[in-house]
């Protein structure tokens, strides 16, 4: 089989990188200026543009029935945008939804969504829409040659480049997008703040920045609420075309209950309960006893907050939620727009609103020349027909003699082709006398209009003037009062953590298998609690819910968690594992809580051991950190508070002695091995056949509890003298049957329970 011969000749060829880097930026331009960003004459995207005129031409104008939304979507697709059908009908939606645009064109019937889900939309088989009066301010001059004609995307039909926006649009509803390499977040603003502030402009070309701010207070959200930011960060982002600002809720105070009112632009409802209502549910709002919506059709937003108590601070707890949930909001500002050069840049207020009268100023002189042109044509035809009239017989003369009567009037009576034209078509019941009169007082009334549009034309004033009146004409229709608050606070501040928590005494509850929880008071029996299966009680320790808890594992490390944030002692708790890092293989021994400053003993059950203040245990790390020096194969036995400095340390082995000595005789480290407080032989503590089992400290008149399996034996203060002796010694034997200890407790007066 013969090979086949590629024949590459009159096939352009070029570089990989020339041709991905065209084809990048062709795409790149395409979605700028066609997809994304707006232009400052209308302020519309192609897509909303494209809408706009195609329900025009369908005839949906304000005064008009509502039609199906399919409609009006197809018309678009199938004239103008050959694009997807979802992407469009969102667009169309989002000028309906009142909560989303300021001043919406599109008037919508059924469900177009709603501010707790502006997604939750109908499908476009079941809308219906039209367009709204405002709607008129961007259309009404489309016809009198104010704007530019393009071929739509296959060239059969044409579309306006732009509309001829008698006001700005760009700021009145905004808009964002996001493009290739560029972005746009324009928010909406006042339409007669905005009006006073062209026309301000239109007196005075060199105006700044700030004296236009003098009528345009801020952005104007369709929600309402208010816009707390400082005037600086305002007077920002309408110098420089970027910055941000930041609106809050408003609400009221009914039957010592909060109402919010109003929210943030774009904000939902049900997300700020969900918020608010996930706090109460992690016991971090104990301000609050129940959140309600009494929203309905009447009061779209009324959300409604009980606290706990008429001594709550409202002022206070509000700034919290402010600043913990979607009550106050921060939005971003980019004018990034596309400019009567057609190309996008960021403008500053004073370069927008300059931009944007030029392009009305432009679109004013073409209108009243097209109106020129129109009365100078009719004026033209008016001419020939009195002509006509005060030649009446010899026009029908000729007109009944004649083949060709056209050439013979112009030639007769110096008539241009229009002008013979128009006598042509007269019809036989206009050639009344009366004609004459109404066509001289016709030709008084255009001349009149043509005089006054040339004198406009001629005159910038004139013509600044007459763009200014309109302005205020369509501010006085559509315009109305603001509805977002310009007041300057202070940022919101989220409440410390500790001080919306009760201060109440708890017990922390420490399992074999290294679970916790915590009890709420100092009565309840640890041991009564439920446990899993395999696991039981190791240890436990009393203290107040904004104390920290310390525990300390089999390898002598410390770490510390907010009593507050344990479980509830009314499930099973949760394993530390799950919110510390301790090393593999190590186990939980014991809990610490109190005074920061107080004395705990530390204990490894090799005999060694000393005194730590609490404070120098606690640590924010969840790897935690070494306290005490474990030797090799020892374990760490539970930790016990040292109450007073007159207070016993009793410690006791495996093999049933007991050393009592006084507390003092321990030291006090930060950190380390400690000193040896039993003396335990060196063989059997290499072999592990004594440990210490045991370990309390009993402060002055107290008891002494020793544990031998599910026995007990309770010591008495006097007793405890048969069991002195010095540190690091070994200690008396038991009593027969006592021997086998498994831990030491101590009883504590309520009195001279740990604070």
């Amino acid at each position: 089989m013969k090979d086949l011969e590629l024949n590459f000749e009159g096939i352009e060829k070029r570089p990989l990188r020339d041709f991905t880097e065209k084809a990048y930026l062709d795409y790149s331009m395409y979605v700028i200026l066609d997809r994304a960003l707006p232009a400052i004459g209308d302020g519309l995207k192609p897509v909303q543009r494209r809408i706009i005129y195609s329900m025009s031409e369908l005839g949906l104008s304000a005064g008009q029935k509502h039609r199906k939304s399919a409609l009006s979507v197809g018309d678009v697709l199938g004239k103008y945008h050959p694009h997807g059908d979802s992407a469009c009908y969102e667009a169309m939606v989002l000028m309906a939804q009142p909560f989303a645009y300021r001043y919406p064109v599109v008037d919508g019937q059924g469900n177009w969504g709603s501010q707790d889900d502006p997604k939750s939309f109908a499908a476009m088989r079941y809308t219906e829409s039209k367009l709204t009066r405002y709607a008129e301010t961007l259309l009404d001059e489309l016809g009198e040659g104010t704007v530019d004609w393009v071929p739509n995307y296959d060239g059969r039909l044409e579309e306006p480049a732009v509309l001829p926006a008698r006001l700005p649009n760009l700021l009145l509803n905004g808009t964002t997008g996001i493009a290739v390499g560029m972005a746009t977040d324009i928010p909406p603003h006042n339409l007669c703040e905005v009006a006073a502030a062209c026309i301000h402009l239109l007196d005075e070309p060199e105006a700044t920045t700030r004296a236009l701010m003098k009528h345009i207070k801020g952005p104007d959200l369709p929600t309402g609420g208010e816009i707390v930011s400082p005037r600086a960060d305002l007077v920002e982002f309408y110098e420089k075309g970027l910055g941000s600002f930041k609106a809050r809720a408003t609400w009221k105070i009914e039957d010592d209950c909060i109402v919010i009112t109003t929210l943030p632009w774009l904000t939902s409802g049900s997300k700020v309960q969900e918020q608010i209502a996930e706090q109460m549910r992690a016991k971090k709002l104990p301000l609050v006893d129940d959140i309600r919506d009494e929203s309905d059709h009447e009061h779209p937003t009324r959300i409604v907050i009980v606290p706990k108590g008429r001594k709550v601070d409202t002022g206070q707890l509000m700034a919290h939620l402010c600043a913990t949930t979607d009550l106050e909001r921060n939005y971003r500002v980019n004018l990034n727009v596309i400019g009567l050069d057609g190309r996008p840049r960021v403008m500053g207020l004073r370069e927008i609103l300059g931009e944007w009268l030029q392009f009305r100023t432009t679109t004013v002189t073409r209108r009243l020349q097209w109106r020129l042109d129109k009365v100078g044509r009719r004026l033209h035809i008016l001419d020939g027909l009195l002509i006509a009239y005060l030649n009446l017989d010899e026009v029908i003369r000729i007109i009944r003699r004649e083949e060709e009567p056209k050439p013979v009037l112009m030639k007769r009576f110096t008539l241009s082709n229009e002008q013979a034209e128009a006598i042509l078509e007269t019809k036989l019941r206009h050639l009344a006398r009366l004609e004459e009169m109404k066509i001289r007082e016709e030709q008084k009334k255009l001349a009149a209009e043509r005089d006054e549009l040339e004198a406009i034309l001629k005159s910038k004033a004139r013509l600044k003037k007459l763009i200014a009146a309109e302005i205020e004409a369509d501010a006085a229709k559509y315009g109305d009062a603001r509805r977002s608050r310009i007041v300057e606070r202070e940022a919101a501040q989220a409440i410390d953590e500790t001080a919306l928590i009760a201060n109440d005494p708890v017990t922390v509850v420490l399992s074999t298998g290294g679970w916790v929880r915590q009890a709420k008071g100092h009565e309840i029996d640890p041991r009564t609690l439920q446990y899993k299966s395999g696991d039981g009680y190791q240890h436990s320790v009393r203290g107040t819910a904004l104390q920290p808890a310390v525990f300390i594992d089999s390898t002598g490390r410390c770490y510390a968690l907010p009593a507050h944030s344990l479980p509830s002692a009314r499930g099973l708790g949760e394993p530390l594992s799950g919110r510390l890092n301790p090393p593999d293989g190590a186990k939980f021994a014991g809990v610490m809580m109190g005074d920061p400053e107080g004395l705990w003993l530390l204990v490894s059950d090799a005999g060694y051991g000393f005194t730590a203040r609490l404070k120098d245990l606690i640590t924010d790390r969840r790897a935690g950190k070494t306290v005490l020096t474990v030797p090799q194969g020892a374990m760490v036995l539970p930790p016990a508070p040292v109450p007073s400095s007159d207070a016993l340390v009793c410690v006791a082995s495996s093999e049933g002695r007991l050393l009592v000595f006084a507390g003092k005789d321990v030291p006090e480290m930060p950190k380390g091995k400690g000193n040896k407080l039993f003396n335990i032989p060196t063989a059997k503590a290499s072999s592990r056949d004594e440990v210490l089992a045991g370990v309390a400290v009993v402060h002055k008149g107290g008891s002494l509890i020793v544990h031998t399996g599910e026995r007990r034996m309770t010591l008495e203060w006097p007793q405890l003298k048969d069991y002195k002796g010095e540190r690091a010694q070994r200690g008396a034997v038991l009593p027969r049957g006592w021997r086998g200890v498994t831990r030491l407790e101590t009883w504590v007066e309520p009195a001279a329970e740990v604070k």
